[in-house]
């Protein structure tokens, strides 16, 4: 069964296991609001465990937005969860202000002692650098894209990388999607680097990044709505947003993004890759739309592998 909760929408998502219980996160907000777009600017993260990635057993928020001043005063968005060395957690999600009006994204952290109490680490915010990334003064994009942080330990360089929603300084307005990227010693300080790679098509902006390798085979995960496509990719895929993954076999520089193909799974957006400890891996996402309007609910696994022609495959 989906995780659908009648009083919350759900939207972007992800997961880290502990022993035998995956944990997600998720972007959740209340159906009172009532019009569905009101629930981004009115967000928390939600929490709940699984053994199945099936029956799901809601958990109390892990995070809400912050009192004024503050980066993350008007939202918590999306982000990732890793493990530091010595033990504890540390979650990195994106926030927006009420001081600048919610129009630039910045990223910070929390950290926990067991996935459940989070403690917010005030001094870490990690913001775009207009060497290389499109800035809200350039009046290109109607806000400053730097948000949905992927963090993970690379053990050929033995750092941390952090891979985010981004937009490239230069370039048509709708081929400006970007690798962003940044990268650590200790999760603590953080060196904004070049993006990693550029769509050089006609994706406006590519988010809700993951790197994962699938059954040997490395896949970038991303997604776009229709509207930030432009018109080589709309024809191709028409007016329906997508997650799409593409395999990097050279790694995430240069990313061939005209090879990127929709993910299996009817609807899905903001789609994750979770691999169970048995070694079998799965996509899970949102229901974004229906006959209806916009659904917000978890879907159920998709069971997927991963080729070097086609990215994540039916399993």
């Amino acid at each position: 069964m989906t995780l659908s909760l009648p009083d919350r929408w759900i939207w972007d998502s992800w997961y880290v296991w502990e022993g035998e219980l995956c944990h997600a996160f998720y972007l959740c907000a209340s159906r009172g609001l009532g019009d569905p777009e009101r629930r981004h600017r009115n967000v928390q993260i939600g929490h709940a465990v699984s053994r199945d990635l099936t029956s799901w057993t809601v958990l109390p928020d892990a995070l809400t937005p912050s009192d004024q001043p503050g980066f993350d005063s008007w939202t918590t968005w999306t982000g990732s969860v890793v493990r530091h060395p010595r033990g504890e957690w540390w979650m990195f999600y994106t926030g927006t202000s009420r001081e600048d009006n919610g129009q630039v994204q910045r990223i910070g952290a929390a950290r926990s002692q067991d996935l459940m109490t989070w403690e917010k680490i005030p001094d870490l915010v990690v913001e775009a650098d207009g060497q290389w990334y499109e800035k809200l003064s350039d009046q290109v994009w109607n806000d400053e894209a730097w948000r949905d942080p992927w963090v993970y330990f690379d053990d050929g360089d033995g750092a941390w990388h952090m891979l985010v929603t981004a937009r490239s300084q230069s370039g048509l307005p709708d081929t400006r999607g970007a690798v962003g990227h940044a990268i650590s010693q200790d999760l603590v300080k953080w060196e904004v680097t070049a993006p990693l790679s550029t769509s050089k098509t006609s994706f406006g902006h590519m988010e809700v990044f993951q790197w994962a390798e699938i059954d040997g085979v490395p896949v970038l995960i991303f997604c776009c709505g229709h509207r930030e496509l432009g018109d080589e990719m709309r024809e191709r895929f028409g007016n329906v947003d997508l997650s799409f993954s593409v395999a990097c076999p050279g790694g995430l520089a240069d990313i061939d993004f005209s090879q990127a193909t929709p993910i299996p799974g009817d609807s899905l957006y903001a789609a994750r890759a979770v691999q169970m400890p048995s070694g079998e891996w799965f996509v899970l996402g949102f229901h974004n739309q229906g006959p209806g309007g916009f659904v917000g609910e978890l879907s159920d696994p998709v069971p997927v592998t991963a080729s070097m022609k086609s990215g994540l495959v039916p399993r």
